[in-house]
């Protein structure tokens, strides 16, 4: 772990503060777009063009970093990303934030791949995995961080526009002025959807499903909160709970996952969270307002749930794939949750438009829902693995292309108890 640290620190501390700009931007938008009056349809709009961006992104980055290389990309999307975060409250027209969160989407999405190559070189076989942690743990870490800075300023005025973006600018100069030269940059050719699918129909319609779950979480939490009441205090912790129990649990639940059929721990969990998930539904329609500490415990755990659960499906895709083909299915993987997550905001929008707040946990809890009822058809198609082909690997839905297929090559590790 120390000598990771000694080779990527600035990788990761650039990482911790991209993410700290890019946490603070999705949670403020919600908030801010109440203030100017816009609609829970319209802000839908708006949450899901960051996924939208960030899908094409994946799609196209690689070709932009073979042509000029790294630091051109990395510099000149990191640009893009600061300019964008002040032109938020300069142009507070929701429209005008679509076109924004498309571009910021397609520069974050850039910017992980080329840190997400750089961390990748810097690190050997035996360090990949720990390299992979660190890099969750500082992803996780300026998500929560950026929800307490939500709370130094007023979410009507200009200046919590000006953290994120002075903090994305910061975060290039360690990363810049420390990072060896770029390694060459190479993506296998992506495995075809068809046999990915023939592959693992679970693990295909999983990352869908959960594509819907985690951009709920990730776009819609903040508008939600306003439309529930809530104070810019309480959605910023309601924001960061989300994210601390996905950092807590994602290691026990990686432990069961290397000593158990994958599927049952897909199918406990998604049953887990679908019951989770409709308890503030369920509590308000029997006993009035739901309160706040109860919405933290269903954050923490609806978090805690959803993100373990994108690792483990990329740990169960492993189990069928050849060792030839698992680098491949890294593109497909992430092409397949990106659509998920593009369709969430908009049907969670237009589902809170229909009966109100709660909206926002029923969307969640039926996606939950169907994908336990789906994991549990599986498992009467085809029988369990005799054993995992290599070790579940944390990591988070806001990982690139790049880091999945690290992942994915993990598999070929022996397991260690």
């Amino acid at each position: 772990m120390l000598i990771v640290l000694r080779n990527a620190w600035a990788l990761l501390l650039g990482i911790m503060l991209l993410m700290l700009g890019n946490g603070m931007q999705g949670t403020l938008l919600g908030i801010r777009g109440n203030l100017e009056h816009f609609t829970t349809l319209q802000m839908s709009f708006v949450m899901s063009a960051y996924f939208l961006g960030f899908l094409f992104g994946s799609r196209m980055a690689p070709d932009m970093i073979r042509r000029v290389g790294h630091v051109r990309v990395f510099a000149a999307l990191g640009s893009m990303i600061s300019a964008v975060l002040i032109m938020y409250a300069v142009a507070p027209n929701w429209i005008a934030w679509v076109v924004m969160r498309v571009l910021i989407g397609f520069s974050f999405s850039g910017v992980y791949i080329t840190a997400e190559s750089w961390l990748n070189s810097a690190s050997t076989n035996e360090t990949r995995g720990q390299a992979l942690s660190l890099y969750l743990i500082m992803q996780m870490v300026g998500i929560i961080m950026a929800q307490i800075l939500l709370n130094v300023g007023d979410p009507s005025g200009f200046i919590l526009f000006v953290i994120p973006s002075i903090l994305v600018s910061l975060a290039f100069t360690p990363i810049l002025l420390t990072v060896s030269q770029a390694p060459a940059f190479e993506l296998t050719k992506p495995l075809s959807f068809r046999r990915l699918y023939e592959a693992s129909p679970l693990g295909c319609v999983g990352m869908f499903l959960l594509g819907g779950v985690f951009s709920a979480q990730f776009g819609m939490a903040s508008v939600w909160g306003t439309q529930a009441g809530l104070s810019v205090k309480e959605i910023s912790i309601f924001v960061a709970c989300i994210y601390v129990g996905g950092l807590v649990l994602q290691y026990p639940i990686g432990w069961f996952s290397d000593r158990m059929d994958r599927r049952r721990l897909v199918l406990g969990l998604s049953a887990m969270g679908a019951a989770v998930l409709m308890l503030p539904i369920v509590w308000s329609a029997f006993s009035g307002q739901v309160p706040f500490v109860v919405l933290v415990m269903v954050g923490a755990l609806g978090g805690g749930i959803s993100n373990p659960l994108y690792s483990l499906l990329v740990a169960y895709v492993n189990d069928y794939l050849d060792n030839s083909d698992m680098a491949a299915a890294s593109a497909g993987l992430i092409f397949i949750n990106g659509l998920g997550a593009i369709t969430g905001p908009v049907i969670t929008g237009w589902i809170m438009a229909q009966v109100g707040p709660n909206g926002f946990f029923l969307f969640m809890a039926v996606l939950f829902s169907v994908l336990s009822g789906y994991t549990a058809w599986r498992m009467t198609q085809r029988r369990m693995t005799p054993e995992a082909h290599g070790a579940y690997t944390p990591m988070t839905p806001n990982s690139s292309v790049v880091a999945v297929e690290a992942a994915l090559e993990r598999a070929e590790e022996p397991l260690r108890d």
